[in-house]
């Protein structure tokens, strides 16, 4: 009886072509990413508030004294937060995805080695890094979806977005998601814990004030070394993107304002820094995963 159980069983094994091993590798490789990628959003929707109070809190100031308060007071343009708004969502929705990977991964790789333990899921590295870009993504998404809500709601009838171009304005902010969140990876695989300040001092703020956020990039015609300067800046394509897809075309005229840059350009740019910083991040986090 033995004997035959164990030839059974080798026939089995025998009768298992390398196609079903395959499926059964990649099955298994898709249901352990999944896990981790759900274990990720459950643990950022238990903690949801303190989540939305670190990832919007500065723009939520931003949008009420540029948007609100300074226009109120006659020190800009009515018309400037017309402008300012699509900015402001491509920011936050980049800034949320760079936050929601770099932190996090720095502290991984520290001393402790915390990511190790998902070193050990049946995932390729790059997969393991790849999940991480895709949760940041969503967290990016979150953010810059609720920033519409609040707009909505601290600018009151100067809160104006065009609903034609629905599926552009999805479109731009999932590229600003990918790209801030490529870009996190890049950094939190760069850097070690105790360079944690470089960040807001040497990249966040040069993001924030190059990105024509505040400003259209035609705008800048007349400083022409410093509108070369923010092509450099991903965040600019996305602020441009979005003015694109949320100002109406008579407003555009109105305002004396035109886009800057098409959307396939606004497009192309983004698609370019994004290729860039996931290339240039998974060799990092490769790297020092295996040190």
């Amino acid at each position: 009886m033995a004997k035959q159980s164990e030839q059974s069983s080798l026939q089995m094994m025998a009768s298992l072509s390398p196609t079903t091993h395959v499926r059964s590798r990649f099955q298994l490789v898709v249901l352990a990413f999944l896990a981790m990628l759900r274990r990720d959003l459950l643990v950022t929707a238990r903690q949801i508030v303190g989540v939305l109070i670190q990832e919007l809190m500065q723009s939520i100031f931003f949008l009420f004294i540029f948007g609100r308060i300074l226009p109120n007071i006659n020190m800009t343009q009515a018309y400037f937060v017309t402008l300012f708004l699509p900015g402001i969502i491509g920011l936050t929705t980049m800034l949320s995805a760079i936050q929601a990977i770099a932190f996090p991964l720095i502290l991984d790789f520290g001393f402790n080695r915390e990511i190790d333990d998902r070193l050990l899921a049946p995932l390729p590295i790059s997969l393991v890094a790849v999940e991480k870009v895709l949760f940041a993504a969503i967290r990016g998404l979150f953010a810059g979806s609720v920033m519409f809500l609040l707009a909505y709601l601290i600018l009151g009838n100067a809160f104006q977005v065009r609903n034609d171009l629905i599926v552009a304005i999805i479109a731009f902010m999932i590229l600003a998601a990918l790209t801030g969140a490529c870009l996190g990876l890049t950094i939190g695989a760069s850097l070690q814990p105790d360079q944690m300040g470089l960040i807001f001092s040497l990249l966040i703020v040069p993001i924030i004030f190059t990105g024509c956020t505040y400003y259209p990039w035609t705008s800048l015609s007349s400083v022409r070394w410093f509108q070369i300067i923010t092509l450099f800046n991903p965040l600019t394509y996305a602020s441009e993107g979005l003015r694109y897809a949320m100002i109406r075309p008579d407003r555009t005229q109105t305002l004396a304002f035109l886009p800057p840059l098409s959307p396939l350009w606004d497009i192309a740019g983004l698609s370019i820094f994004l290729i860039c910083f996931l290339l240039i991040g998974l060799s990092l986090f490769r790297r020092r995963a295996l040190d």
